[in-house]
């Protein structure tokens, strides 16, 4: 190893401050972390750090000037020594204290990449896991608390068109939940930070959606289907009639002589998909007789109807 000394560009006379910014210096510059793609730069710091923690004791120093070790801290005399009290060899390397990086710019750098290097970097004895300059390994996060269950039941028309709905927390705070666009049964909401509390935060609560059923509105996909009842007088003649939607009911127009299971389409009155563009309300005529067909038998005594209502279906 070379000449200490020269190693941290000091002279022999330098004092320990001096020796002590000289080290600060090189190492800010040649510490590996601030020069990933040059190993060089990784040896020179060892080298440096060796030189610094010879010289940066009194007793070794003095020992080193007098010629009975050299820069590694090896006896130059293999007899010399026995006794104790010698450098201790193998690479060994002193504990530093905290004062001795005091100034040491740690903006720039963490002190903890310093003392890595001086404890791991120079082949010197292995970092105990409870040294408090120790780099440790990652550390997982703080655990969050738990998540929160939650069923919320929707009324069947609140789904379709997404009203807000009001939920009771398990604190028994009560908040108005967003329905996001493709609800269905089954769908889950998260509420972000609505669970329980833990060492890093609380967890969140995760609502699952009940859709109601509904009296005679049927879900088929983003559509709604309904089933329109018309008198006999309304399907000959032709009206205009009401119906129910998910948006309250609008008024529909009935053609003349329309035949009952015909379909009639209201655009966007359905569910809404995913993408947020709503389905349609698919409404089917049925022609419903009255329940006291007598008067209209009656009527009827003289009509036939000659028409052939099956034969589609080849009978």
């Amino acid at each position: 190893m070379a000449d200490p000394y020269a190693t941290l560009g000091v002279s022999r006379t330098a004092t320990e401050a001096e020796i002590k910014s000289a080290y600060r210096k090189l190492a800010k510059e040649l510490h590996p972390d601030r020069n990933k793609d040059n190993p060089k730069a990784a040896e020179k710091f060892s080298v440096v750090t060796q030189a610094y923690d010879l010289l940066s004791d009194k007793d070794q120093r003095a020992r080193f000037d007098r010629g009975e070790i050299d820069a590694e801290g090896n006896p130059t005399n293999p007899f010399a020594g026995m006794g104790g009290g010698g450098f201790r060899g193998g690479g060994g390397q002193r504990q530093y204290r905290p004062e001795d990086f005091q100034g040491f710019g740690t903006d720039d750098i963490d002190l903890g990449d310093i003392f890595e290097g001086l404890f791991g970097g120079g082949g010197g004895r292995a970092r105990q896991s409870g040294s408090p300059f120790g780099r440790r390994g990652p550390q997982p996060p703080p655990r969050k608390g738990a998540d929160i269950a939650y069923r919320l039941k929707v009324p069947f028309v609140d789904a379709a068109t997404r009203r807000d709905q009001r939920i009771t927390l398990a604190d028994g705070k009560t908040i108005d939940v967003k329905l996001p666009a493709g609800v269905e049964d089954g769908t889950k909401i998260r509420l972000k930070g609505k669970g329980e509390q833990g060492p890093g935060g609380a967890g969140d609560g995760i609502v699952t959606l009940a859709v109601d059923s509904h009296t005679f509105f049927e879900r088929d996909g983003d559509n709604v289907r309904l089933d329109l009842p018309l008198t006999l007088d309304e399907a000959v003649h032709g009206a205009k009639v009401k119906v129910p939607t998910v948006d309250g009911p609008v008024m529909l127009t009935i053609k003349p002589g329309m035949s009952g299971g015909t379909v009639m389409r209201l655009t966007g009155k359905g569910f809404s998909g995913r993408s947020g563009k709503r389905g349609d309300q698919l409404v089917k005529l049925q022609i419903a007789l009255p329940e006291d067909i007598a008067e209209l038998s009656e009527r009827l005594k003289d009509w036939q109807d000659e028409g052939n209502p099956r034969g589609k279906l080849g009978v």
